[in-house]
């Protein structure tokens, strides 16, 4: 947990949030400011725009269906009344990053947990730990997406059921290269891809180097390859993994991960810029930027 998270939590403490033993809280809205308004309405406004002709259909989609607002903090209630019929899936406040197995506890049972605090105005390009923005604008919206939504639950499950430590690193993984940093083809779309990880879809850099930028390999998604690839998480990606399609998602929601983190937990990790002869190329990255070390 970084510095930044812990002291935000103590914050919260102090402010006298009552956090339950599975790490929700109810929504403080009475917490949020203006300048928490205005930092929302800032990265809303500059993120739809941005977003038009790179993000896959169905996010934007899901946008329009949640009906967020662009002038403030969404009331987490409003979404509920929209994703629940749909999907199954709620949305839960939290204080901040959720234990590992309080995380997967929520997502096997189709709630997300969603950071309720604002970034400072002085945060807007870059920040360490999620927040309300990330977590509710880049992750929500594809929750209204009943495969996306099934993948979602089915990932949880995953998790859950792995008791070994050693499988955790490899569902960190498939999470980091999907959920949070997945491209999907579009083959009339730069690069041949289209955005729909919530890493991408709410940073204005990582949208423009994910899909733009010629440093980072973009690879055709192979399970087995994704589990062993390390990330980054304080640089841009070097590598992408583009799915073919959301049905893709779905067929891999009927995995039976047991045998497969038996079978990987004690294999070498690739590095996060590697490509390897088997792997389908769609774009090889020309590495400009890239730093020696910093995998994890």
């Amino acid at each position: 947990m970084s510095t930044a998270n812990t002291a935000k939590l103590k914050e919260q403490f102090e402010a006298g949030l009552e956090t339950r033993a599975d790490f929700t809280i109810d929504q403080p809205v009475h917490r949020y400011g203006a300048v928490d308004h205005a930092v929302w309405n800032q990265l809303y406004t500059r993120q739809t725009t941005l977003l038009k002709g790179r993000v896959c259909d169905e996010f934007l989609a899901g946008v329009e269906r949640l009906n967020l607002s662009p002038e403030r903090v969404p009331s987490f209630d409003a979404i509920n009344a929209q994703l629940v019929p749909a999907t199954g899936w709620r949305i839960v406040a939290v204080p901040g990053l959720a234990p590992d197995r309080v995380f997967f506890e929520h997502l096997a049972n189709r709630r997300f947990p969603v950071t309720w605090w604002m970034r400072r105005p002085d945060q807007i390009d870059y920040l360490q730990e999620p927040d309300c923005f990330h977590d509710l604008f880049g992750h929500v919206p594809l929750l209204i997406d009943p495969i996306f939504a099934d993948y979602m639950h089915a990932y949880g499950k995953a998790a859950l059921a792995a008791s070994d430590v050693a499988a955790l690193p490899l569902l960190a993984r498939l999470y980091w290269y999907t959920v949070e940093f997945g491209l999907i083809r579009d083959a009339a779309s730069r690069n041949g891809v289209k955005i729909y990880g919530a890493g991408i879809v709410s940073s204005k850099g990582e949208t423009i180097h994910s899909q733009q930028s010629d440093a980072p390999n973009r690879l055709g998604f192979d399970l087995e390859r994704v589990m062993q690839t390390r990330y980054r998480i304080d640089t841009f990606q070097k590598t992408y993994f583009v799915i073919d399609d959301f049905a893709q998602l779905f067929e891999l929601a009927q995995t039976n991960f047991a045998p497969l983190l038996a079978r990987l937990a004690s294999a070498p990790g690739f590095a996060a810029g590697d490509v390897h002869p088997t792997d389908r190329v769609i774009t090889r990255g020309t590495r400009a930027g890239w730093q020696t070390h910093g995998d994890v």
